[in-house]
């Protein structure tokens, strides 16, 4: 066990895990508002800035020396680009792909958490870790195969944008949440104040690079319809936010990592219900492989 992981997380108690619940219920069912903003005019991107920013306001407002906290931890910089990029990628994928494998693919998040986990907090690379790996991998391949195809290394293809998306994103979140422990001891409000400055600052910078070439519209006029689910969702994605930093400095990565992927369950059922999708087989079968990965890190008892 490392000095960053306290002895209490080996045993985690309920607030964290409820904490870590509802964002995953938020994040689980956060493609349909950004879908209904996206008709109107608001792609993911800007919709992402406009929800940070309102959290740096408030973390602002909450805590006046949030800045000056932030300022003295310039390792927070990697949190706050880590969860820019988190958010952006996450967002912009379940916006405009097929929610289940944007989500499935976004949580192979505990697969990179182990090679991370190792590389930043010095945790061991143990042969169950590897195993969780190894499903991760097997899960991958079954989501990113055509239907029908069964597990093979040919024809893997990413179905567009949001595929590349949900990956991408998967990764980011696995530094965000081993990050998180890494700067544990760092003052609550400077962490939270750096995961809204990044959520706001990434996105922004990279809608209006992609909006000045042409390729994504820029922000459309003020309307009550659009400003009011902006805000409105804005609120709620703060709060998660919250959660999320309040719950991933409480316990280790790997329980984090398995209580998050409830996301998938409450996304999956969404996008069925709400969305109109479908779950073919080898989808389904590359679902289950990846969240069992998880699932093997909360069953491993660290050692010593």
């Amino acid at each position: 066990m490392t000095p960053t992981a306290p002895a209490a997380a080996a045993r985690p108690s309920l607030r964290p895990i409820l904490a870590l619940l509802s964002n995953a219920f938020v994040w689980g069912l956060s493609w349909w508002p950004l879908r209904e903003l996206q008709s109107r005019g608001l792609h993911p991107l800007w919709a992402t800035a406009l929800f940070f920013m309102l959290g740096c306001v408030l973390v602002l407002l909450w805590r006046r020396g949030a800045w000056a906290s932030l300022c003295a931890a310039p390792s927070l910089l990697v949190l706050a680009l880590a969860t820019g990029a988190t958010n952006a990628a996450f967002n912009w994928g379940v916006a405009t792909g097929e929610v289940v494998r944007v989500v499935l693919l976004f949580y192979l998040m505990p697969l990179w958490a182990v090679f991370l986990a190792r590389w930043l907090l010095g945790e061991p690379l143990t042969r169950a870790g590897l195993t969780r790996v190894a499903l991760g991998l097997a899960g991958a391949v079954l989501v990113l195969s055509p239907p029908g195809s069964g597990i093979s290394l040919h024809g893997l293809r990413l179905h567009g944008l949001a595929d590349a998306l949900g990956l991408i994103g998967g990764l980011c979140f696995a530094l965000t949440n081993v990050w998180l422990r890494r700067e544990a001891a760092r003052p609550a409000a400077a962490r939270a104040l750096a995961m809204f400055i990044g959520g706001a600052l990434l996105p922004a910078a990279l809608g209006a690079l992609l909006a000045a070439r042409g390729i994504l519209p820029w922000p459309p006029a003020p309307a009550a319809g659009w400003v009011a689910l902006a805000l409105a969702q804005g609120v709620v994605f703060v709060a998660a936010n919250v959660a999320l930093q309040y719950g991933a400095a409480r316990v280790s990565v790997a329980v984090a990592s398995v209580v998050m992927l409830t996301e998938v369950v409450f996304a999956s059922a969404s996008a069925v219900w709400i969305g109109g999708e479908t779950l073919h087989p080898s989808l389904g079968l590359g679902g289950a492989l990846i969240m069992g990965s998880a699932l093997l890190a909360a069953l491993e008892r660290p050692k010593g």
